[in-house]
């Protein structure tokens, strides 16, 4: 049984630009915003771990992270899944991939996703072919 399916308190938002993270329940389900610039907070993920504030390097991989769409879970989806997901950590981890998205083709969120930014993963790479979900109808 999956713990974050009934557990809705450890949902994690961040304002990177005031550089602030909360916890918050989704009950019930309303905007939130940032009390130091006013603006909507960023849904992080249930595994978030906020840096400290005054880590300026790691505030903006965390920001490069969420801009392209990514959260920080450690197992995909509700947590029920075997293969633990990755996120870069540092400025170094984040040039490397964008290097790597570029020689490849691939987008940012892609291979921010992956532990080796060159080499392909299951989950990424192999999307379910179309004949496999759909009925044979001869």
């Amino acid at each position: 049984m999956c713990y974050h399916a009934f557990n809705g308190a450890f949902r994690h938002y961040v304002c990177v630009a005031c550089r602030l993270s909360f916890k918050g329940s989704t009950w019930p389900i309303r905007k939130r915003i940032c009390p130091g610039c006013r603006q909507e907070l960023v849904f992080a993920g249930y595994d978030f771990a906020a840096p400290r504030r005054r880590d300026a390097k790691a505030w903006s991989v965390v920001g490069t992270v969420l801009a392209e769409g990514l959260t920080y879970d450690h197992r995909p989806g509700c947590g029920c899944s075997r293969l633990p997901s990755f996120r870069p950590r540092t400025q170094s981890q984040v040039r490397v991939r964008r290097r790597a998205a570029k020689r490849l083709g691939l987008p940012l969120s892609v291979t921010l996703a992956r532990r080796d930014a060159f080499t392909p993963e299951i989950r990424d790479e192999n999307p379910p072919s179309p004949s496999a979900t759909e009925p044979d109808t001869t």
